[in-house]
Parts: structure tokens; sequence; C-alpha cells
């Protein structure tokens, strides 16, 4: 079912709520290089490697220790799109997807995170679902049956329908391909032997566990 929709690149972004900022603080947003908060989408790629189902089992790359789990929702897009306009933005999406956007922990952003975020297995998906009310929509993490986060999509700076404009207005996005909505800065670390569930209201539970570096 994942391969069936999610056949494009899967694009992610951060810094796009609220809480991520206020993390990391007025002063570290000022200092250089960029001297202030994002003004456009900071997207990153999460290649076709990443991508594994439910219920997989994640190895961390050789002297890895701990991953960082962003639950997040993806929007799949079901034409190609390009210079949407909010109002309608969002007619251009087939359905949303779960997904833990797994993430060595780096303590920056201002270089590419290649070997952070594209590591096999770094994008757990559940199944693709319909398009619903993604203001309200809360996600849930658990990591070994506790609670380690919980964020509402209401905090997002750009929501669903702007992001997909901002980020068509510079470039297209094609059929099946995903944008990721946005992932907690310095989000809840799971490590080899846990197990992870992320839960999202109507787009049910997406579970995985995190095994050790492959010999």
């Amino acid at each position: 079912m994942i391969e069936q929709h999610v056949s494009g690149t899967v694009y992610g972004v951060v810094l796009n709520d609220r809480a991520s900022l206020a993390r990391i603080g007025n002063d570290a947003l000022e200092a250089a290089p960029y001297k202030g908060a994002p003004l456009a989408p900071a997207l990153y790629i999460k290649p076709a490697g990443t991508r594994v189902p439910g219920g997989s089992v994640v190895s961390l790359p050789a002297g890895a220790t701990a991953v960082e789990v962003g639950a997040t929702v993806g929007l799949v897009m079901g034409r190609a799109a390009a210079r949407l306009g909010v109002e309608s933005a969002l007619d251009a999406v087939a359905g949303v997807v779960l997904a833990a956007d797994l993430s060595l922990p780096h303590a920056s952003y201002y270089r590419p995170a290649i070997r952070e975020k594209c590591f096999d297995g770094a994008l757990p998906l559940g199944p693709v679902q319909p398009l619903g009310d993604l203001a309200s929509l809360s996600l849930t993490t658990r990591i070994d049956g506790v609670v380690v986060e919980e964020r509402s999509l209401a905090d997002l700076l750009r929501d669903p329908a702007r992001l997909l404009a901002d980020v068509t207005g510079f470039m297209t996005l094609a059929e099946g391909d995903v944008l990721l909505v946005g992932v907690s800065y310095m989000a809840p670390q799971a490590v080899a032997g846990s197990r992870v569930s992320i839960h999202a209201g109507a787009l049910g539970t997406l579970e995985f566990s995190i095994a050790g570096a492959q010999a």
C-alpha cells in the first residue's frame, strides 16, 4: 500500500512549529550564519531507501547509539503541482500518511544532515489514509509504552495548505511525492531494543522497533 501511493520523493521540513522555535531560543536563531528564523520552508530529502512499513525493525547505523523519533504526517500528492494557491492547495493531495521521521542526533541545522537523516529505514510509514481535518490532529509518541511526546498540528507555523503553497511556489511536486509537515526540534530519542508507537487519531497507530547496528 505504501509503494502504490508513495512512489516519488519524500521531502521533510524543519522549524515549522512554534514549540521548536521556542526550544531553540531567540539567541540561537539570531546567531550567524542565518541571523533569524527561516523565511521560507527549510527542506531536506528522505531517499527511497529510508522508507519501511509499520512493524519493521530499524537498524541503527554503525557507531550510532540513539535515534530521534520525529512524529509527523505526510501529504501524498495526487497530481503534479506547482504554484498552488493556499485556498485550493489541498485539492492536489490524494491522502495523508502517518510517519516517523528518524534522525541521528545532531547539534545544528546549518549543515545538510545527510548521514543523520538518510540512513536505511529512517522513515517508517503507515498506510495512506483519506485527507481529513489535520488542524485538530494530535500525535502521541510512546517508547516502550511510556508517553514521551504529545504534539498537535495546530502548532504548525505553516499549516498544510500554506506549506504546500510555499513549497510549490519554487518547485514542482510530482504525483506520488510526499511532503512531511514538520518534526519537533530535539525530538524524543529511542535506543537499540526500544519499541516505538505513534498514535494519531483516525490515522491509527504506527509501530516499529529499533535494533543496534548490523555487524
